[in-house]
């Protein structure tokens, strides 16, 4: 039976064990509250595309291979994922300024890299269709925001993917048109704006809704504000609205090609979903049953982009078992700096050259006359580059 000195000794281990476990729970919240301003880039998952891709008229391959995008998990760092990602080999931190411009809030990320793969899936129809010889027109649509900064004039007015298509009492077609719409405003005035507002659904679909009207009081230029590069518009802008803009090009497609890609932001799938719809619309014929990774932004004259996270989507597409992986020129070395020579790495600067390596592996693609041509083939009339 224990005694009284024993039982004591007891209580007092148990209380500073105690004493211990909640020092230990208050340190960890704090630790989760207290962030820092970076970011951890982590290997993320691969898929197949060919699951995502949905073509009116065109059924899927009854037999076919896998083209693999890939993506990076993104995690704000507080001091305990802090500690983790030090002890995680594959683990990249970047700092918060590599991802938003100076006064632009973190907290947009989310609308940006939604507002990004809205991009790549345009592009990536385009690129594709006009590469098998179909007809795409294209026509410039308004002004597109891809950023706001915080307390900014336009802040609480416009969000990331609206499109201003009248400025000032000017029709507005592109970015250059809202800069040369917005030369004549005044200061301190307030400037009327039409504008189409965008809406990104729980999954990261993006829509535009019917025109609004509305006023945003604009200020003076802040200080180094550079002059535009637009044609014509060499000056200084007199007014800040505090946004980023892009051109808004509307697509018209020949039928409707659906892209579904829940939950995923970012331009890095372009390369992967153009080569997606061409092996669809070849019924499987240029990957025959091979699985390939791609990784790069693709725009619609066919051209590859840088993209970042290269080392980490490397381990990630090794993982799922791809033999091949497309990556933008200059990203081998990122890229085989995780996987060593076990993956075989192709740098593509173009979806030609990417096409030249399905090519090279007997690889055929459909033109949209019928033909089953090698990839090196090209349509009546379109030039190679």
């Amino acid at each position: 039976m224990a005694g009284p000195k024993s039982l004591k000794g007891h209580r007092t281990i148990v209380r500073w064990s105690l004493i211990i476990l909640v020092a230990i729970l208050v340190i960890g919240a704090l630790g989760l509250r207290f962030e820092f301003n970076e970011y951890a880039i982590t290997p993320g998952h691969a898929e197949d595309v060919a699951p995502l891709i949905t073509i009116a008229g065109h059924d899927k391959p009854a037999v076919q291979g896998q083209i693999l995008l890939t993506d990076v998990f993104l995690t704000k760092i507080n001091w305990l994922t802090w500690i983790q990602t030090k002890f995680t080999k594959d683990a990249q931190i970047i700092p918060t300024s590599a991802l938003v411009a100076p006064g632009v809030p973190s907290s947009e990320l989310t609308a940006q890299g939604f507002l990004e793969m809205a991009h790549a899936k345009d592009q990536a129809r385009a690129a594709a269709l006009t590469r098998l010889g179909y007809a795409v027109t294209a026509k410039a649509s308004g002004a597109q925001i891809s950023q706001v900064a915080l307390n900014a004039p336009a802040w609480n007015s416009l969000h990331v993917g609206d499109v201003i298509t009248q400025a000032n009492g000017r029709p507005v077609t592109s970015s250059c048109g809202l800069i040369s719409a917005l030369h004549d405003a005044v200061p301190s005035t307030k400037v009327p704006f039409t504008v189409l507002p965008a809406r990104f659904s729980s999954s990261g679909s993006l829509s535009l809704g019917s025109p609004e009207h509305l006023s945003i009081r604009v200020s003076s230029p802040h200080g180094g504000t550079l002059a535009s590069a637009c044609p014509g518009s060499s000056r200084s802008p007199q007014v800040y609205l505090g946004i980023g803009i892009s051109s808004y090009v509307s697509y018209d497609f020949p039928f409707s090609i659906a892209i579904s890609t829940p939950n995923i932001g970012g331009p890095s799938a372009g390369l992967a979903m153009t080569l997606g719809i061409i092996d669809q619309l070849s019924q499987g014929k240029l990957l025959l049953r091979r699985t390939i990774a791609a990784t790069g932004t693709m725009d619609a004259m066919g051209n590859v982009g840088d993209v970042g996270g290269v080392p980490q989507k490397a381990v990630t597409v090794q993982r799922a078992g791809a033999r091949i992986f497309l990556v933008p020129v200059g990203e081998v070395g990122p890229a085989r700096s995780t996987t060593g020579e076990a993956l075989d790495v192709r740098a593509v600067a173009s979806l030609d050259a990417a096409l030249g390596v399905f090519a090279h592996l007997g690889g055929h693609i459909a033109l949209a006359n019928g033909q089953i041509v090698s990839p090196t083939t090209y349509p009546s009339g379109q030039a190679t580059s």
